[in-house]
């Protein structure tokens, strides 16, 4: 059910469950005039197809001490090494997002430290102990204005 594709009634489920996953069923069911079997449906049809991937708590990283967000540009020195240097990475508990990437970088990765001493740490005795690393660009981020999922 790969090609599932979503309608209005889907699209709205999906916003109100991107509010608050937790909302019963019935709720929804009156807020859309439909039933509450309907609702139950689609949200398995699009469990199925792979739209609805489970549920997550949202965490405040601040809140838990991670004061520090960087995004680190990381060159290769070959392409080749980049299943390797992704299954290393995934190991630094501090490295929360990595993308490959074209442009300038091989990899992009999203880094969540408590200070910037432990980034230091992290790049210094983690990142750049990776030998298929050839270099490096640490940019750290000031804010966060945006941060929101696609809108189905």
């Amino acid at each position: 059910m790969n090609n599932y594709q979503i309608d209005n009634l889907d699209k709205s489920i999906l916003n109100a469950l991107m509010e608050n996953a937790r909302a019963p069923y019935a709720e929804l069911a009156k807020r859309f005039n439909v039933s509450a079997g309907t609702i139950h449906v689609r949200v398995e049809k699009m469990k199925q197809a792979g739209i609805m991937q489970g549920t997550r708590v949202t965490i405040d990283a601040k809140k838990l001490g991670y004061d520090v967000c960087c995004f680190i540009g990381v060159n290769l020195k070959h392409a080749r090494d980049y299943p390797d240097t992704i299954e290393q990475l995934e190991k630094f508990e501090e490295v929360v997002e990595a993308y490959y990437t074209t442009g300038n970088y091989s990899i992009f990765i999203k880094v969540m430290t408590h200070s910037i001493e432990h980034l230091q740490d992290v790049l210094i005795n983690k990142i750049q102990t990776i030998e298929a690393i050839q270099s490096t660009e640490t940019l750290i981020s000031l804010q966060n204005p945006i941060a929101r999922e696609v809108t189905p």
